[in-house]
């Protein structure tokens, strides 16, 4: 799972577009038929317990325009229509501030699509590295020449007035896009199997997703009140709109599932039920802890409704290992990675470039910028939307290119895989792991956060203890929370309540005994 802030304005525009330029936003329900053969992404949905608030429901259609209201402008989602007395709906507290671009970028950006319309190509066309670095220094050259009526002395003034006069706009945050993608292996078993495998993988994922959203809900939803925003308070709950995409840019197969929650919530009556803004804070910090809890739950909802197994593959960069389904051709996986191939190759080309510029090796920030820029540079345009059924065949097609490049057939076709993958027996004890007890997934997971930190949080305990729960193979009915009557918050499951336990009593044997000093009593 990735995270990414979402800008007021037209930030949201990304992904309504394929739905409102392709398809449309006011279908209902179809024939599976029709759905196979309807070209672009499905709309979006509603969802979250914060619609309460709105008079929306659970899995409501979104439409454009209500994305424009709430994400665009910060006002009530239905604003534009009446309510059921006809007197409209009422204000979400502030609406977000509008602030003016800058005349700069704006001529810059009008530069760039002059130019890629002028060769006969798309307005936002990619450009060479090279030629928007000259048609910016052109511009910003005019620019300069009409503010201070004199040509630059020399290219650092002139980066000088570049710099400042290229100041981002004030853009308030509109909310926060978490974008759901499973590991590549899920997507290609989904790109190829039989239609009613493919939906139970859609709906193994949307549960994952659907579990993420209620754990942020109960433990990471808040606000701020009082001055200064002193005190943290929880709210109803999240508002956000779920878009399920199919492909990468590349047109490799790639489920994933963007939420776009809002920075809008709402108070609980006993609060006033006031509308105000999320704690993003929060949801920064739970990030990781989030994202495994995707991961570990998606792959417990696969294995209990499909049987399938995962294992561990290295990781080129030395990072933690990724699980992928067992029998999944690894020739697939590299097939369908075309876009991260490109971003890798163009980000060590950019490394390169550094080290020769600068003498160095970039830093760890440093290099997360580079991945950003290469990720931007390496970005193709969006090709034209395609039905689920063209996609399907293109896939299948391309994946028994790859199965018979070397003249391999029989036992590695593609029927044959899937067919292997699904019909894994169930070793594993459905009551709990593969053998192991709590006590010692809670051992293993201090010895893990020894091992790597010298400091941490509860949401890296939590993290690392999922991601131990996903190597142990937890099956699904010991990740859910318990649900007692009495409580109104569910339990943690037990043996996450163990894990728990043992990094307090380890901290606790580390904490050094202060020596009493005089009469204790006193």
């Amino acid at each position: 799972m990735t995270l990414h802030k979402l800008a007021a304005g037209s930030g949201y525009t990304y992904l309504t577009r394929q739905v409102a330029a392709h398809d449309r936003a006011e279908r209902s329900q179809v024939g599976l038929t029709a759905y196979y053969e309807e070209k672009g992404e499905s709309p979006g949905r509603w969802l979250g317990g914060g619609l309460v608030g709105l008079d929306l429901a659970d899995g409501d259609a979104v439409t454009e325009e209500q994305m424009k209201l709430l994400f665009g402008q910060g006002r009530h989602p239905r604003s534009q229509e009446p309510d059921a007395v006809g007197r409209g709906w009422g204000s979400l507290g502030r609406a977000f501030p509008t602030f003016t671009a800058t005349s700069l970028r704006q001529e810059v950006a009008a530069a760039f699509s002059d130019h890629s319309t002028s060769q006969g190509r798309r307005w936002n066309a990619s450009i060479p590295t090279e030629v928007r670095a000259g048609i910016r220094t052109e511009i910003a050259t005019r620019a300069f020449v009409r503010t201070n009526g004199r040509a630059p002395h020399d290219d650092t003034e002139l980066t000088g007035f570049v710099a400042t006069a290229s100041k981002a706009a004030q853009t308030p945050v509109a909310g926060y896009d978490l974008t759901f993608s499973p590991v590549k292996s899920v997507s290609a078993l989904w790109a190829l199997a039989a239609p009613e495998v493919a939906r139970e993988v859609e709906a193994a994922h949307e549960a994952a997703v659907r579990a993420t959203i209620g754990l942020l809900e109960r433990e990471v939803a808040f606000t701020r009140v009082g001055k200064g925003g002193i005190r943290q308070v929880p709210v109803t709950g999240l508002v956000a709109a779920a878009f399920d995409h199919r492909e990468s840019r590349a047109g490799d197969p790639d489920l994933h599932t963007h939420v776009v929650i809002s920075n809008k919530v709402q108070t609980l009556p006993s609060e006033g039920s006031k509308w105000l803004t999320l704690d993003g804070r929060m949801v920064f910090k739970t990030k990781v802890m989030a994202s495994e809890y995707y991961n570990t739950r998606l792959e417990a909802e696969l294995t209990e409704r499909l049987g399938v197994r995962f294992t561990e593959r290295p990781s080129p960069q030395g990072r933690r290992p990724v699980r992928e389904i067992v029998g999944i051709d690894a020739r697939l996986l590299q097939a369908w990675s075309t876009r991260r191939g490109d971003i890798t190759s163009r980000q060590r080309q950019l490394a390169a470039s550094f080290q020769a510029d600068h003498g160095r090796a970039p830093t760890r920030i440093e290099s997360l910028a580079l991945a950003q820029q290469a990720n931007l540079e390496t970005r193709p345009d969006k090709h034209e939307p395609r039905s689920q059924r063209e996609q399907r065949d293109q896939w299948r097609a391309e994946a028994d290119a790859v199965m018979n490049a070397r003249g391999e057939a029989g036992p590695t076709s593609v029927p044959t895989i899937i067919a292997a993958v699904l019909c894994r027996t169930r070793d594993v004890d459905p009551g709990w792991g593969r053998g192991e007890t709590r006590d010692e997934l809670a051992r293993r997971v201090v010895y893990v956060l020894e091992s790597s930190r010298s400091t941490w949080q509860v949401w890296h305990v939590r993290a690392e203890a999922l991601r131990q729960a996903r190597y142990a193979g937890i099956p699904l009915v010991s990740l859910r929370p318990r649900l007692p009557a009495c409580r109104v918050r569910p339990r943690h499951p037990e043996w996450l309540g163990r894990v728990r336990q043992r990094v307090l009593e380890k901290q606790l044997a580390k904490t050094p005994q202060l020596p009493v000093v005089g009469n204790a009593r006193k």
